[in-house]
């Protein structure tokens, strides 16, 4: 073998070493952040796996962080730090104030790093790169169309409490609350923001975390001052929370209850009649189409693209006019 064939044939298996070994390299490389309200919620919970199991597939590294609890911007701010230190190529995040975490957003984007929202859109949106979720609001004005012809001739005489999400009023809280009202037939006063004064028929409204002890105490405080007829509620844990407050009282015949969700737990409380109307939304979709989403702007540059992820009203007792899915239905696409 002469030498210079020694060293072509020495450069060929480096570089066929070098071929064998970048994609899977680079693939390890990729660090992907998800970034969730909380780690409790079943919601959040769905997402994780979707993120999880779509990262495996693409074989990259997924790196998730939470909230303590759902408004805890501090602690989803530390996470966003983390995450650009460690050269994420990209984060999910869903934002517990669509407006305090902006800064930080720009940060990231500014070191390079794609930032795509889930759920949750920023305040303005295109601070983010991207959305992948639920149209919040269509999901609100669902609930609010059926229960307005669910309730009929009685819809004009309801007392609606709102069992709301987070004191600092993060976009999917307004959005699934004033589409709620606008799907109700309430004009709404400001876009941008809700209050308990937006209508006379609102007797109370009060925040629960998204949870059901939230949606619980919430529910008292509000019985403290009257009685009600219509909750909407921010979540299905929330809706439960109302609920058991309402029966405790034994206050809960004769009330419909709406909400946001579609969990398997959701449309089992629908089937045992705890609530009436449920906008079905998709977490495990939005997180694996968000995975994707950063993969493919690493491997091409391709900028990410915002997607509806999509939402169907269920409910066993149609109203005309308002398209829905039946409870038998939803289960085959639930979640939690």
């Amino acid at each position: 073998m002469t030498r210079k064939f020694r060293l072509s044939y020495t450069a060929a298996l480096a570089a066929m070493s070098v071929a064998l070994l970048s994609a899977p390299t680079m693939a390890a490389e990729t660090l992907v952040g998800l970034i969730t309200k909380t780690n409790t919620n079943p919601f959040f919970v769905k997402m994780k796996e979707g993120a999880e199991a779509k990262a495996k597939e693409l074989g990259v590294t997924l790196q998730s962080y939470a909230g303590k609890f759902d408004g805890d911007n501090d602690g989803q701010v530390a996470a966003m730090e983390q995450l650009i230190a460690a050269g994420a190529k990209g984060i999910l995040l869903v934002p517990s104030d669509s407006k305090a975490i902006v800064p930080t957003v720009e940060k990231a984007r500014k070191a390079g790093v794609v930032v795509i929202t889930l759920d949750t859109s920023l305040d303005p949106a295109d601070a983010a790169d991207a959305n992948i979720g639920t149209d919040n609001y269509k999901a609100g004005v669902l609930i609010g169309q059926w229960a307005k012809g669910m309730l009929g001739d009685k819809a004009k005489d309801a007392k609606i409490a709102t069992l709301d999400g987070a004191v600092n009023k993060p976009s999917v809280d307004v959005f699934r609350h004033n589409g709620f009202l606008d799907g109700f037939g309430v004009t709404i006063k400001d876009p941008k923001t809700y209050a308990e004064s937006d209508s006379p028929q609102i007797v109370g409204s009060d925040v629960t975390a998204g949870s059901e002890e939230g949606g619980r105490t919430a529910m008292e405080k509000i019985l403290q001052k009257s009685d009600v007829t219509l909750v909407y509620a921010i979540n299905e844990p929330a809706a439960y929370g109302g609920y058991a407050a309402l029966k405790a009282a034994g206050k809960d015949k004769g009330v419909t209850i709406v909400a946001v969700d579609g969990g398997c737990n959701g449309v089992k409380m629908m089937k045992d009649g705890i609530i009436g109307g449920d906008s079905q939304q998709y977490p495990l979709l939005m997180a694996a189409d968000g995975v994707q989403e950063v993969v493919d702007f690493v491997k091409s540059g391709k900028k990410p693209a915002s997607i509806d992820s999509g939402e169907k009203l269920i409910t066993d007792h149609p109203v005309t006019g308002v398209p829905s899915v039946t409870t038998d239905e939803a289960t085959k696409l639930c979640w939690g």
